[in-house]
């Protein structure tokens, strides 16, 4: 097995397992913000942070995984490779650029294979500001019946409401009801929550600890399930900010997508995670993306999430039917093949030398 394959992992305990030593064998200190509850095999859950470079850089590059637990199986692989890569860690080093890992933003989600945190909650809709009214999603309260329904795989009936909704209004007006997020239904899909999650307060603390020092920061978070197979949208994460975009898009090429346009696989969403670069870091210049691969078609990855969100509310399925339903949302946000991990890798790090190089500009 080459290096780009041993960087990924079947478990989360592997994968902290492999992140802690590849920061280990760098030298580098952990920084372990531990989980209040277990993992899916009684293992500790955290989110892991390193440091590499610098703690009074001006430069800051944070590289995060998990924001959505299951796609960790992607990121985690990242960002190990990252740090054994004496290369990659040379070149930004030579930027004057510090990386800062956030390893597992969600990592209940990631050990128990689950798209949400143990609240139930969508990170990337969670950080909103609860003293105000929470955004409302009239599209999704429609749909809510026929997401979750009493029986799985889905009968008959609701497969024929279902595919009529989408007749009537379209595959992507469908995708964007569920997916725009909602502060409804803490049973539903893409819940956002009605408080701040553990992930919300920890990926805070953090920006507050590493990222005060900074006169740049930029963020790459590590996403799956949306687009073509293997291919790495760039998705603009910042406000929306003309002089940010044009940033962005001399970073990381004029292929860039953005919610703000419609040119993004992506809707409009609100609640996203990196707006806590902007409040923590105020006094620095902020450039991020999500780095969005495909893996399978959307109404697939749609259903396996239907089928996640109703086990969640099953716990008494058989287990057979618990083990399909797992292994669908697994293919959903993870394809297990040798091509794929390598296509994720090489993006990866071009974006992440980008980065650097842009960082580095004045």
């Amino acid at each position: 097995m080459d290096h780009i394959q041993s960087g990924f992992s079947k478990s989360y305990a592997q994968a902290r397992e492999k992140f802690l030593n590849a920061a280990l064998a760098a030298g580098l200190p952990v920084d372990s913000n531990i989980h209040p509850l277990k993992g899916r095999d009684g293992e500790e859950l955290a989110m892991d942070v390193v440091l590499d470079g610098d703690a009074n850089a001006q430069s800051l590059l944070l590289i995060s995984s998990a924001c959505h637990g299951v796609e960790g199986y992607c990121g985690s692989g990242v960002q190990i490779h990252a740090l054994q890569n004496t290369a990659w860690r040379d070149a930004a080093k030579a930027q004057g650029v510090a990386v800062l890992y956030i390893h597992a933003l969600n990592p209940h989600g990631f050990s128990h294979v689950r798209r949400v945190t143990h609240e139930n909650v969508d990170i990337n809709r969670n950080f909103q500001d609860f003293s105000k009214p929470l955004p409302d999603n009239a599209a999704y309260r429609e749909i809510q019946p026929l997401l979750l329904p009493e029986v799985w795989p889905p009968d008959a009936a609701n497969e024929a409401a279902t595919n009529q909704y989408i007749t009537e209004r379209g595959m992507k007006a469908f995708q964007a009801a569920i997916s725009k997020g909602q502060h409804e239904f803490p049973e539903g899909l893409f819940f956002g929550g009605q408080a701040p999650t553990w992930s919300n307060l920890t990926v805070r603390k953090m920006l507050q600890k590493y990222g005060q020092s900074c006169q740049k920061l930029a963020w790459i978070d590590l996403h799956t399930g949306l687009g073509p197979s293997g291919v790495g949208e760039r998705i603009f994460a910042c406000p929306d900010d003309a002089a940010a975009y044009q940033r962005a898009k001399k970073w990381w090429g004029q292929g860039i997508t953005s919610i703000y346009d419609g040119s993004s696989s992506s809707p409009m969403l609100t609640g996203l995670m990196w707006m806590a670069a902007c409040q923590e870091c105020p006094q620095a210049e902020y450039t991020g993306i999500a780095m969005e691969y495909g893996t399978q078609a959307p109404e697939l990855v749609l259903h396996a999430l239907r089928g996640d969100h109703w086990l969640h509310m099953h716990p008494e399925a058989s287990d057979s039917l618990q083990q399909q339903i797992k292994q669908e949302l697994m293919n959903a946000f993870y394809t297990d093949t040798d091509s794929w991990r390598r296509q994720i890798i090489d993006q990866a790090m071009d974006a992440m030398h980008q980065a650097a190089t842009g960082l580095n500009a004045s």
